[in-house]
């Protein structure tokens, strides 16, 4: 835990940051090594980590076998155990995936714990934001929602339209669009060019704990970072350096989104 006068108010999650394959799953997978470690969102441990949150929830187990961030009860082939990778690629060799009730075992072994302790963070006193932590690369891959495109540095998201504001089909956003926009306005101060709900408007783990969130004037804002920002250009590593400096671009940028009230 960071020192108290240092401490932000903020529990901070990292669902797809880790390659680790639990034993019980290393057999069944049809990917190698390699291609389980494209699919961590590089960076986002080491930039998101050092943060001075009150709590700091990595994944312990790859998202492809549980993803943390779609619901328990989403069994199909995109789901909580994924049959095919960000790349297209099969996850498990055919005909070897988990069924139904092996999918549901994992769940209840790699999902409910993390969630609990999820749940338990956000119960303490004196937290005011869940800060959703991903990383995104730089250009538009062909299956994403926005092809070809150049990416901001930062993008936010609540739920929300490309200003925060309600989006209709997706309810009420996790954070107000007024409380929204000044966290966008804290990172451009620091230099950061900033997009909201574009290409991504949030997934489970914000509309889960955003409406509870609300409801006691706390607020939940999934962040993907541009990975253009730290890591090389084939997407291999991370530079430490860049790394860290990003990180205490956030810490000011939070600090000073964290310094008004709502």
């Amino acid at each position: 835990m960071p020192n108290e006068a240092s401490v932000l108010p903020l529990v901070i999650s990292l669902p797809h940051c880790s390659a680790q394959v639990p034993p019980q799953a290393a057999a069944r997978l049809a990917l190698s090594p390699l291609e389980v470690e494209q699919s961590v969102d590089l960076g986002s441990r080491e930039v998101f980590g050092p943060l001075p949150a009150l709590k700091v929830l990595p994944a312990p187990q790859t998202r492809l076998v549980v993803d943390l961030n779609r619901a328990p009860d989403d069994l199909g082939p995109k789901g909580v155990v994924a049959a095919i990778d960000y790349a297209g690629r099969a996850v498990f060799p055919p005909g070897q995936g988990p069924d139904q009730a092996l999918k549901r075992r994992w769940v209840e072994s790699f999902w409910r714990p993390w969630h609990r302790e999820m749940a338990e963070a956000l119960a303490a006193p004196g937290v005011r934001v869940l800060l959703d932590g991903h990383s995104l690369d730089g250009i538009g891959p062909a299956e994403a929602p926005d092809p070809g495109a150049k990416r901001a540095d930062v993008v936010l998201s609540n739920r929300g339209g490309e200003g925060g504001e309600a989006a209709p089909e997706r309810g009420e956003p996790t954070c107000p669009p007024e409380v929204f926009r000044l966290l966008g306005e804290a990172l451009r101060d620091q230099g950061l060019s900033v997009a909201y709900n574009t290409p991504y408007a949030g997934g489970h783990i914000i509309a889960r704990y955003g409406p509870r969130l609300r409801a006691r004037g706390a607020v939940a804002v999934q962040m993907e970072l541009n990975k253009d920002l730290y890591a090389d250009l084939e997407y291999s590593r991370v530079y430490p350096e860049k790394a860290a400096e990003l990180s205490r671009v956030l810490n000011r940028a939070l600090s000073r989104f964290l310094s008004h009230r709502w």
